[in-house]
């Protein structure tokens, strides 16, 4: 057993993680009642989260978005806890800087972002006043955003993906339900479409296209935070469910990285957390991965890959990966210890306090008979 061993144990080099083709980004978000720009960046090699000191210095966001081109991520819309935004980051990871960029058409907190042919698409969202069904596009070369086709339907908190150079709108809020529509935008007539509705209603919802098929998972149906999952295929126009998370969660992020889909973070309905779990089709499971550094939700994740400055983003300490392990299951077996204790010492206090009850009936009873 590796906690038997003495002195610090060192991970072999034979055992040591490669260094990953791609990074995940998780960026900003709602922690500790408050929003942060903290970010960290998942090491799925070595299953460890790495905090980033290059935060964004104007300030926190949440319920923003972020989407990747090239070696950068760029961050639109959200919220501060006090204003709105229409404004626009970008950071590049290679020259670990942070540039404003134009500011969209409409302030959009809640919004819902993805990027097809290197355009990036921001829909619907909050402006502080009213749920938007307007949406626009940005282009980066030149630093402009141009309004397209509206969607057929009002939502915030919804989330958007690209599958098959389409665009896919699911769930969200219209101000008064839960929705359960879906929408897809063809980028060449710019134009709406509405597809079949989702099996459930969905605000704070995630979404990805992963293996040919879109995957909706999580968020609030009006009455709780769901673990439950269901996909479309667009060939049959078709859903079906999938199996459910091990955590609800509403509000999350999820990427797809190392061929699996990950989602992270989020709010429960009784608290931010900072639990992570992938899902992996081939088994059709999911399984849990190491938790965040910080619980927060409403963040955003994007991934970069072929970094040349990749070992900046991951974790420096591969040959500590076994001792990193050790201590952790040692602190888990003084905790167990300890817990066994305290459940022995009450099992023993209530047979105590039994016996002693006994004494004093007995003792009352022959005080009656005397």
């Amino acid at each position: 057993m590796i906690t038997q061993k003495k002195g610090e144990v060192k991970t072999p080099e034979i055992a040591r993680p490669r260094v990953p083709h791609e990074v995940l980004f998780a960026i900003g978000g709602w922690s500790g009642g408050s929003p942060t720009n903290f970010i960290e960046t998942y090491d799925t090699r070595a299953d460890r989260w790495v905090k980033v000191e290059e935060v964004d210095r104007t300030g926190p966001r949440a319920y923003h978005g972020t989407v990747v081109i090239g070696y950068e991520i760029y961050v639109i819309g959200g919220f501060d806890g006090m204003d709105y935004f229409n404004s626009c980051r970008c950071f590049n990871a290679v020259t670990k800087t942070w540039r404003e960029i134009a500011p969209m058409n409409s302030k959009r907190c809640y919004v819902s972002v993805a990027v097809v042919n290197d355009m990036i698409y921001a829909m619907g969202g909050y402006d502080g006043h009213h749920r938007q069904n307007t949406a626009e596009r940005y282009d980066y070369r030149t630093n402009q955003w141009t309004i397209i086709a509206p969607m057929n339907f009002q939502r915030s908190d919804a989330c958007a993906t690209t599958l098959n150079g389409k665009i896919y709108i699911t769930g969200g809020f219209n101000g008064q339900e839960c929705m359960n529509s879906v929408e897809l935008y063809d980028p060449e007539l710019n134009q709406w479409f509405m597809l079949p509705p989702m099996r459930s209603r969905r605000s704070g919802v995630s979404c990805i296209g992963y293996h040919g098929c879109l995957y909706v998972i999580g968020g609030f149906n009006g009455i709780s935070r769901m673990c439950s999952g269901e996909k479309y295929n667009p060939i049959n126009n078709t859903w079906s469910p999938m199996p459910d998370m091990y955590n609800p969660r509403s509000n999350f992020a999820i990427e797809v990285i190392d061929d699996m889909i990950f989602t992270i973070g989020g709010f429960n309905g009784v608290t931010t957390i900072y639990h992570v779990e992938c899902y992996d089709d081939k088994t059709n499971e999911w399984y849990e991965a190491t938790d965040m550094n910080i619980y927060r939700s409403a963040l955003s994740a994007s991934v970069i890959m072929g970094l040349p400055n990749v070992r900046d983003y991951i974790h420096k300490h591969r040959d500590r990966l076994m001792e990193e392990k050790r201590q952790k299951l040692l602190l888990l077996e003084t905790q167990r210890t300890v817990q066994s204790r305290t459940i022995q010492n009450n099992q023993m206090q209530a047979v105590l306090n039994n016996d002693n009850n006994l004494n004093n009936i007995n003792n009352n009873n022959f005080d009656e008979q005397q």
